[in-house]
């Protein structure tokens, strides 16, 4: 049977293109497509591409390969580096059905001895994209897999002060051995601003969009203060699809990573610490961590879930020893500032007792660093943290600390923030609000059962004494720092102990009893009926001005009035005595704390004292056994109503009411 003479001619204006095109490409090769791919290239981009070299096609379908030896293609004008590529050899598999649809797709792309430079300019131009201004995202080329043997990576942004340039090299196979086995690579520059070293090793494909087949990586990196070791793989390098790493991180702050991950972290000491880092959909989690802050341990699990209107990170935090001085930089204390207040505050010259001085900045002890709130939106935060013990100076009886802290849309609150203090507990809730400016804050704290011996640690005289000390602080104020907050606030103080026993030898002191004082010194020290201590005082503008400032004893009763300024770091409270028992020899005068918080100083009416001895002097003249006269303290002789006396307290006149 033969074909009709029709159909024989259909087939012929068929086949002949084919065939001739088979012939062309056998006589003259696939070198004559240069041209146009340049011209096209040209047309569409704007941009110079430059196939020195010869063009070789496998085809195939949908995925033909195509080879081309010696190209360029040029970066666009306003690019630093005149070329964005530079490669001795091209070979890519073009995707046909993803070009139908207008996507320019290379499923594979291996490029030999390389030099690559990319850039990001000013109003979203990006050197990568290939249209016409470098601003359409959909102007790219998808890129799956690829392949280097060896060559040059550079990255430009000048917006966000980063420049990087990277070199690859295959590792060499063992002897015998054919098979790829990965690449090293070594980077210097910049990232966003701090100085980035970084070098490792991964497979000998980069799986660029693979979501199936985890890419091996290892890398040992410097950005700015930070170093990060890590060693696992990564999915889809791109798309960071899944991650599963062991990661060790170290660095002088936790808050330098806030350039580096855009998600804020409190101010610390150096840290160092080693986990487990896994990534899959919107979550991030760094788990069994350990490590320090400063010399504090610390462990736990931390978990970071984007895909919200900011990140939201969740860390449970437990500690076995935290140092206080860590603690430091989360309240704006720089490391070593209260010493340096009080070695600054020793040099200051004696102030006169009733001059209401002026602070230097130097010789002031509470925190003064500014919190930054522009970072606080960031992230939302829920972080427990547990400490089993604190290490701290002996001056400061704390125990334990009980913390949780939330974050949510610049809202700060710390609730509970629980220590345990001289064998009791003080209880906080604390809320910082960044979204004003200044800062609103507000403090409530409860003292609960602070056993008095515990108290003054290092105060000799008070560790044998019994009691136990209950109060409330409520405080409002506004200020960007501790300091501040403390310097403009509002509220009341109020501590209250009830019964107990305190140490004789230390209120025969504070009552001035000089015989008593000798007799106990020298036979020993003993316990005496603690009735009752108030400590109460209303703030308003930082200035804590006394309403009741009692101490009743078997002995001696303290009537105190006065005021502590927190806006100037200042004391100025004065005591006088009601001594309950008759004392032979006494030096009655009232005692007074003045100075500041980094110089407190204790002291007598030295006037008064003279004139009482000199008193003592002149009778002792007219008759050596009236000398003693002056001396003695008579006292009321009997215990007083606490109710009564914390009555008296208040009706004392205020220091700004008190002549000068």
């Amino acid at each position: 049977m033969t074909l009709p003479r029709s159909l024989k001619w259909i087939a012929g204006a068929v086949i002949a293109p084919v065939v001739l095109a088979l012939l062309f490409i056998a006589i003259f090769g696939w070198n004559w497509l240069r041209a146009p791919i340049e011209r096209m290239a040209l047309e569409k981009t704007g941009r110079v591409l430059a196939i020195n070299g010869d063009l070789r096609v496998t085809l195939g379908w949908p995925r033909p390969r195509l080879r081309a030896n010696a190209v360029t293609f040029a970066n666009p004008l306003w690019t630093q580096e005149k070329q964005m590529l530079a490669a001795d050899a091209v070979e890519i598999t073009l995707d046909l059905s993803q070009l139908l649809g207008r996507k320019l797709v290379f499923p594979e792309l291996r490029l030999e001895r390389p030099v690559v430079f990319l850039e990001q300019g000013t109003e979203g131009r990006k050197s990568w994209l290939l249209d016409q201004q470098q601003q359409d995202p959909g102007a790219r080329i998808q890129i799956d897999r690829l392949t280097l043997d060896q060559g040059t990576l550079g990255y430009d942004d000048a917006v966000q002060k980063t420049s990087i340039r990277a070199e690859l090299a295959s590792l060499t196979p063992p002897a015998g051995s054919t098979a790829d086995t990965g690449l090293t690579f070594s980077a210097h520059g910049r990232y966003k601003g701090q100085a980035l070293t970084a070098q490792g090793n991964g497979g000998p494909v980069l799986a660029l969009r693979d979501e199936s087949t985890p890419y091996p990586l290892t890398i040992d990196a410097s950005v700015g203060h930070t170093r990060v070791r890590a060693e696992g793989s990564v999915t889809s390098l791109l798309k960071f699809t899944a991650v599963d790493l062991a990661l060790a991180l170290s660095g002088d702050n936790l808050a330098q990573l806030y350039p580096l991950l855009g998600i804020t972290f409190p101010a610390t000491r150096s840290y160092v610490t080693a986990g487990h880092l896994l990534h899959s959909g919107n979550s991030w989690r760094f788990e069994k961590f350990s490590g320090r802050i400063g010399t504090s341990d610390i462990a736990g699990s931390l978990q970071v879930k984007t895909g919200g209107q900011r990140p939201a990170l969740t860390a449970e935090l437990i500690s076995s020893v935290l140092d206080l001085a860590d603690l430091g930089p989360l309240i704006g204390s720089r490391p070593g500032s209260v010493q340096a207040a009080k070695q600054a505050a020793r040099q200051l010259p004696t102030e006169p007792p009733q001059t209401a001085a002026v602070t230097p900045a130097q010789a002031r002890v509470l925190p003064d660093q500014s919190f930054n709130t522009e970072r606080w939106r960031s992230v939302d935060a829920e972080v427990s943290l547990r400490a089993k013990a604190l290490k701290r100076e002996k001056e400061l009886p704390l125990e334990d600390l009980v913390a949780h802290l939330s974050l949510q849309d610049g809202l700060l609150t710390l609730d509970p923030l629980n220590f345990g203090l001289a064998g009791g507990q003080l209880n906080s809730v604390v809320t910082l609000d960044g979204r004003t400016d200044p800062i609103t804050a507000h403090a409530k704290v409860r003292a609960r059962k602070i056993l008095l011996a515990k108290l003054f640690p290092t105060a000799e005289l008070n560790q044998a004494s019994i009691g136990q000390i209950n109060g409330e602080f409520d405080l409002a104020g506004q200020g960007n720092s501790v300091g501040r907050m403390l310097a403009g606030s509002n509220g009341k103080v109020g501590l209250v102990v009830s019964g107990g026993e305190i140490s004789k030898l230390m209120m025969e002191k504070a009552g001035l009893h000089l015989w008593e004082i000798l007799q106990l010194s020298l036979s020993g020290d003993r316990l005496i009926k603690l009735r009752c201590a108030v400590a109460d005082f209303e703030v308003k503008n930082g200035k804590m001005q006394t309403d009741a400032l009692v101490l009743d004893t078997q002995v001696t009763t303290l009537l105190g009035s006065g005021n502590v300024d927190l806006a100037q770091e200042r004391l100025d409270l004065t005591f006088n005595q009601k001594t309950k028992a008759t004392s032979p020899l006494a030096l009655r005068s009232p005692i007074y704390v003045r100075g500041s918080f980094a110089k407190p100083e204790l002291g007598v009416d030295k006037t008064r004292v003279a004139v009482r001895a000199l008193g003592a002097l002149a009778l002792g003249v007219v008759n050596p056994f009236l000398t003693l006269l002056p001396l003695i303290d008579a006292g009321p002789g009997q215990d007083s109503d606490c109710g009564q006396l914390v009555r008296d307290a208040r009706a004392l006149p205020h220091p700004k009411s008190q002549k000068k």
